[in-house]
C-alpha cells in the first residue's frame, strides 16, 4: 500500500486526508505525531487507525481532536473498518475557514474525505503464514513431496541426519489441514509441530 493524500475545501475550511500503512499502534501514533508536526498551524488533526488485522478490535483507535464529540474520529474509523483494510491510519487535518459546518457537515467532511482517499488507495493482500517444523524418516520423502506440492509449502531450512528435519511455512488457514493429513502416518515415523506465526 502506498500513502495517499486527498484534499478538499468545504465552506472555506481546508481538509487534508492522509492514509498511510502502519503496522502496529506505535507506528500509527508516530505517523499521527508526524502530521501534527508538519501541519502545526492547523486547528484540528482528527484521526483513526486499524493498526492490525481488520478483525482485531484491540488495535483500533480514533480521536476528534477538539471537534464536537463523535463528528470526526468515529466517522474516520467507520470508513477504515468498512474498507476491511488492516494496518492503516487516516489523519484528517483541518484548516478552519471560520464558517461552522454543523455536526452533520463535520461527519460528512471527515468521513467523506477518508472515503475519497480510500478510493485512491492501491492495496495488496497479505496472507498470514504459519511456520511448521517436521521431522520424518527418509522412507516418507514421497509423501512429504506430495504435501509440499499440495499445500504450496515453502521450505525455509532442511537438515539431513538420522531423519530429515524441515522448517517450512504454510498459509495459516491451511495449517490445521496439513497437520491432520500427517496424522494418517504411523506414529514414530513423523512428527510435526507449529512453531510461530509469521
Amino acid at each position: 500500500m502506498t500513502p495517499v493524500t486527498f484534499e478538499q475545501e468545504i465552506k472555506r475550511s481546508r481538509f487534508i486526508t492522509q492514509l498511510v500503512p502502519t503496522p502496529g499502534i506505535a507506528s500509527a501514533k508516530a505517523f499521527i505525531q508526524h502530521v501534527k508536526d508538519k501541519h502545526s498551524g492547523a486547528r484540528h488533526h482528527c484521526w483513526g487507525f486499524v493498526a492490525g488485522a481488520p478483525s482485531d478490535p484491540m488495535q483500533l483507535g480514533f480521536s476528534d481532536d477538539g471537534e464536537p464529540n463523535g463528528t470526526a474520529g468515529k466517522p474516520i474509523l467507520a470508513q477504515l473498518q468498512g474498507s476491511k483494510i488492516g494496518e492503516i491510519t487516516a489523519v484528517v487535518t483541518r484548516y478552519s475557514g471560520g464558517i461552522k459546518l454543523g455536526t452533520g457537515g463535520l461527519v460528512r467532511a471527515y468521513g467523506g474525505g477518508v472515503k475519497h482517499a480510500l478510493a485512491l488507495l492501491t492495496t495488496k493482500e497479505r496472507v498470514a503464514k504459519q511456520t511448521i517444523a517436521i521431522d520424518y524418516e527418509y522412507a516418507l520423502q514421497g509423501f512429504i513431496d506430495s504435501l509440499i506440492r499440495e499445500f504450496s509449502l515453502i521450505v525455509e531450512s532442511s537438515e539431513f541426519a538420522v531423519n530429515v528435519s524441515l522448517i517450512m511455512t504454510v498459509d495459516a488457514k491451511d495449517a490445521a489441514e496439513l497437520i491432520q493429513k500427517t496424522e494418517l502416518v504411523v506414529d514414530g515415523q513423523l512428527s510435526i509441530k507449529r512453531i510461530t506465526h509469521v
